[in-house]
């Protein structure tokens, strides 16, 4: 995987393409390519390890043009990155292929593929799927029925733009377990792994079924099904505006989405609640009938989304008197949990294309537990199409790959989630009053909390030079330790690890010396003076403490005592406040240590294999 794009069109579709991968650039990836064919140059190709404007400067210096076109950014699976490795794969100089996925039996159809005679030049699973194709056209098929025919012998997952030397006015896509999008221009059509990547040149999208195969001629577009037969797929219009991925003034995406919280909490709260309860219907018409009859709730996400989770358990629990289990995505499609029907199953995917996640929920569905309800950002993504139910977080784009704003809008639609169902439980008025007040708040709050930014700029110096940090919470903020932890390794490639206050006593303080910073989330709750006598243990051992508190919770510093105070909140939606000074700490630390912030290494945005 990562990124796919490609085009049909009676113009040079190079430019095209090339702007398409710098929209998804923020995916993550290690190497660029593109490949474009014609009646008069045949099959061209370009191909760099590095970035895409290294792919750039080579196209600078080539007379690489033509009308049909695909092209790509990697993210290793199969094979190291290497110009090599990197997309389009061509096979004989007449077929061209990008691929997102993983083909499962690529070692079987690699020893088939070589005792046929055929050559590999890279270590990638993806070339096998080239040659197949090639040499379902050597037997007399056309590119169309080549591709078809290949996908009955791979297994796993994928997303396909082929064009051929022999064709040349003709893209073919398709789709398994992968997702990819079919643009529709003026007399032109595309095709992308997200639409953002064709905005430039069109609001109007198709989204592929799994199983789908698209045939796209200039401005014929046909598409079949799994089964052969040809059907129509729906035309949506993108709401998004081809500027969204705009950074402005910030110097990093990351930083950007950190300070649109505020706005996009508002956002996702809007049309939601009123000043005192939580609207019906807000996940649909038929929620109210799905949520009166539920015992018990499943939450299932990956990363950052799994956090998310962890916090919305606390809430179920405590607020709508709920049973709630999380689980990592995939772990789960591979366990045998005990099924059962009155079990409400909330997938967690900012994408909505997380292919853990997805799994998850079609094995969920499988083993007899009830509904599901999917808690994503992009309208238009999988997990909206398969769920249940669903409910928008409304973030909007999201382009750095350490997630911020989507995380903390996953937080506000669980805990929308949570008044909704408790509502059918036995929620009080009252209390659902006091946690809908807090959310009106939360924006407001949030904006007082990045004013610490100066603040936590300057104690991020004390971090640049740390190879170790250990992060401590407690309660509902045991979560928000975890995602700290996360933010900086992530960013900063400092090793963090979060555990609860109270275990450090059965392992974590061996670690705790002068040289590892501990990072403390201290609100005013009922954990607090527990946590204070947790964190004695860290200052009896010469640990240097950097302690997020309320102003109310009467830290003192001293010589290894930094105390960072964070604007007072109401209990319930303190984990969101909380979560954005540490997503400060790690931003300021990673600019320090020179990082790329906004495309860490070795990581993608949207993780579509397994």
């Amino acid at each position: 995987m990562c990124g796919i794009v490609g085009a049909v069109a009676e113009r040079n579709v190079v430019p095209i393409l090339m702007e398409g991968l710098r929209r998804l650039e923020y995916r993550g990836y290690d190497s660029a390519g593109i490949a474009v064919s014609g009646p008069r140059q045949g099959l061209s190709r370009e191909r760099t390890q590095g970035k895409v404007a290294d792919l750039a400067k080579l196209l600078a210096d080539s007379s690489l043009q033509g009308c049909v076109g695909i092209a790509h950014t990697r993210w290793a699976t199969h094979g190291v990155p290497s110009v090599s490795n990197a997309h389009p794969h061509v096979c004989h100089g007449s077929i061209a292929i990008v691929h997102n996925g993983i083909i499962e039996n690529h070692a079987v159809l690699r020893a088939e593929q070589s005792k046929r005679g055929y050559k590999f030049t890279s270590d990638t699973d993806t070339e096998v799927v080239v040659h197949q194709i090639h040499r379902y056209t050597t037997q007399g098929l056309d590119l169309l029925a080549a591709v078809q025919a290949s996908s009955g012998d791979l297994e796993g997952a994928y997303a396909l733009g082929v064009i051929s030397k022999e064709e040349p006015g003709r893209l073919i896509a398709a789709r398994r377990g992968s997702p990819l999008v079919i643009g529709i221009g003026v007399g032109e059509h595309f095709i992308a792994s997200d639409i953002s990547a064709l905005l430039p040149v069109t609001h109007r999208f198709i989204i592929l079924e799994d199983g789908d195969f698209a045939d796209l001629k200039g401005i014929e577009l046909r598409i079949y099904d799994a089964s052969g037969a040809l059907v129509e797929r729906p035309v949506t219009e993108s709401q998004l505006s081809a500027d969204a991925a705009d950074r402005g003034s910030y110097r990093h995406y990351m930083l950007k989405e950190i300070h649109e919280q505020p706005h996009a909490i508002a956002d996702t709260l809007e049309g939601r609640i009123t000043e005192a309860c939580l609207l019906e219907g807000i996940c649909g018409p038929d929620a109210p009938a799905i949520f009166e009859r539920i015992r018990a709730i499943k939450i299932i996400a990956c990363g950052t989304s799994f956090h998310a989770g962890l916090i919305a358990q606390h809430w179920f629990e405590t607020l709508a008197k709920m049973p709630c289990s999380v689980e990592v995505a995939s772990e789960f499609r591979y366990r045998e949990p005990v099924a059962s029907a009155d079990t409400l199953i909330v997938i967690i995917s900012q994408s909505g294309e997380t292919a853990d996640s997805l799994a998850a929920l079609y094995g969920a569905r499988e083993r007899g537990f009830g509904p599901s309800l999917g808690i994503v950002n992009v309208p238009e993504s999988s997990l909206v199409r398969e769920a249940d139910l669903v409910l928008m977080t409304r973030a909007g784009t999201e382009i750095g790959v350490a997630s911020t704003k989507a995380f903390t809008t996953q937080l506000v639609a669980l805990l929308l989630l949570v008044l909704a169902i408790g509502k059918h439980h036995g929620l009080k008025p009252e209390l659902e009053a006091a946690v809908v007040a807090e959310l009106r708040d939360l924006p407001g709050r949030c904006g007082k909390a990045l004013a610490l930014d100066r603040k936590i700029r300057e104690l991020a110096e004390a971090f640049a030079d740390k190879e170790h940090a250990l992060f401590l919470g407690r309660g509902l903020h045991y979560p928000v330790a975890m995602e700290g932890a996360l933010k900086l390794k992530e960013i900063s490639y400092i090793h963090a690890e979060a555990y609860p206050a109270g275990e450090l006593k059965h392992g974590p303080l061996a670690l705790v010396d002068a040289e590892m910073p501990v990072v403390a989330v201290a609100p005013n709750d009922a954990l607090l003076e527990k946590l204070k006598s947790n964190l004695e243990e860290v200052r009896a051992r010469g640990g240097q403490l950097y302690v997020f508190a309320d102003a109310k919770a009467e830290f003192v510093a001293t010589d290894n005592v930094s105390v960072m105070n964070v604007p007072s909140v109401g209990e319930t939606v303190a984990p969101i406040l909380y979560t954005i000074p540490l997503q400060l700490l790690a931003y300021h630390v990673a600019v320090l240590k020179g990082t790329d912030v906004d495309q860490p290494r070795n990581l993608a945005k949207s993780v579509t294999v397994e």
